[in-house]
């Protein structure tokens, strides 16, 4: 089993451009059958995920 635990001490690290992330971006993306999120770098901008589809139904 795997463990999780919470740190707050410790700030992550950008894949990118390998700087602590201190803060990140989103933009909403909409198209017909919904919605997404895409989280990006504040600092190199390049894209660190994109939330699940969210249909029209939910809102």
């Amino acid at each position: 089993m795997i463990t999780l635990s919470q740190k707050e001490d410790v700030k992550p690290i950008c894949p990118h451009c390998e700087k602590p992330v201190d803060e990140i971006w989103f933009r909403e993306l909409r198209g017909t059958f919904g919605k997404r999120y895409i989280y990006f770098c504040a600092k190199c901008r390049k894209i660190l995920g994109v939330s699940h589809r969210k249909g029209f139904w939910m809102g």
